[in-house]
């Protein structure tokens, strides 16, 4: 199982950033799948999560209306676009399938993540 995180940057307050991950060693089709961030000296957190076939979102409440989760079953792919970008939202942010038969709810691998900064 891997993850392969991509599109974070610097931005500042305000702006916006569509994260990718690129999945591959399961079936991405039968997974929902969940974005987590980690911001330095905090627990990893869920952010967002996304269910098999895309119909059905759920968001933590400080992101709510300012990111979208979704995803392309075709290409194994979830994206995280994120609008109105808060200093808070700095983290390093991961995806992962979410199974609750696993410890967890995760696959046990993660990826390396991708940078969110958001400064002036």
């Amino acid at each position: 199982v891997q993850f392969v995180e991509s599109g974070g940057g610097l931005v500042q307050p305000g702006g916006s950033l569509r994260l990718s991950c690129v999945t591959s060693g399961f079936i991405f089709s039968n997974y929902a799948m969940s974005w987590y961030r980690q911001a330095p000296g905090k627990e990893r957190e869920l952010v967002a999560r996304i269910i098999s076939n895309g119909y059905r979102k759920s968001y933590h409440d400080s992101v709510q209306g300012r990111f979208t989760i979704s995803r392309d079953n075709g290409k194994k792919t979830v994206y995280l676009q994120m609008n109105n970008l808060k200093t808070e939202d700095t983290a390093v942010y991961y995806c992962n399938l979410y199974d609750p038969a696993r410890v967890g709810n995760t696959a046990t691998s993660w990826g390396q993540g991708t940078q969110v900064t958001v400064s002036s």
